[in-house]
C-alpha cells in the first residue's frame, strides 16, 4: 500500500512539474509545485482507498483540493511566488480525464446508435460520467479557492 501511495505521489509530482513548465514560473517554484501535487494527490488517493476512508471521488477531490489550496497559500511565500503559481499546476493531475473521455464516448454512442435501448444505455453513461466529471471539477475549483479567501492576508503576502 505504501508503494502505491508513493507511486501516486511521484506521478502527480512529475505531472505538476510538466504543467508548471507550460507557464514558466521561476525555477524555485517547481519544487513547491511538485510537493503540493504529490501530497494533494496522495491525500485524495488515501481518502478514496477502501482500507482507509472509502470516500466518494467527488468529496475526496474537494477535500484534497482544499488541502492543496491551503498548502499553496502557506508555501508560496517560501517560494516568493503568488499562491496560484503553485496551486494550478498542483491541481491539474487531479482533473478527471477518464470521466471526460467516457462522457464524450457516451455522447458519440448516443449520436451514432440505431437502437432505442442502446441509446438509453449510452445516454445513461453520458449523463453519469458527465455529471461526475462536472462535480469533480466544481469540487476542485471551490476547494482550491476557499483557502485563498480564508487566508487572504497570507495569500497575497507573496505579491507585495
Amino acid at each position: 500500500m505504501i508503494l502505491q501511495i508513493l507511486q501516486d505521489a511521484l506521478f502527480a509530482a512529475i505531472a505538476a512539474i510538466g504543467f508548471a513548465a507550460i507557464s514558466r514560473p521561476p525555477r524555485r517554484a517547481y519544487l513547491y509545485c511538485a510537493i503540493i501535487a504529490a501530497v494533494g494527490h496522495s491525500a485524495r488517493f488515501i481518502m478514496m482507498h477502501e482500507e482507509f476512508f472509502s470516500m466518494n471521488i467527488i468529496l475526496a477531490t474537494f477535500l484534497a483540493s482544499f488541502f492543496v489550496g491551503s498548502l499553496a497559500v502557506f508555501l508560496s511565500p517560501l517560494a516568493r511566488v503568488p499562491a496560484e503559481t503553485c496551486l494550478f499546476p498542483a491541481l491539474l493531475p487531479m482533473i478527471p480525464g477518464i470521466y471526460a473521455y467516457k462522457t464524450f464516448g457516451g455522447l458519440a454512442m448516443c449520436i451514432f446508435g440505431n437502437d432505442e435501448s442502446a441509446f438509453s444505455h449510452s445516454f445513461y453513461l453520458f449523463a453519469q460520467n458527465g455529471l461526475t466529471c462536472l462535480f469533480i471539477l466544481l469540487g476542485m475549483v471551490i476547494g482550491a479557492t476557499i483557502p485563498i479567501f480564508i487566508f487572504k492576508k497570507v495569500s497575497f503576502q507573496a505579491t507585495r
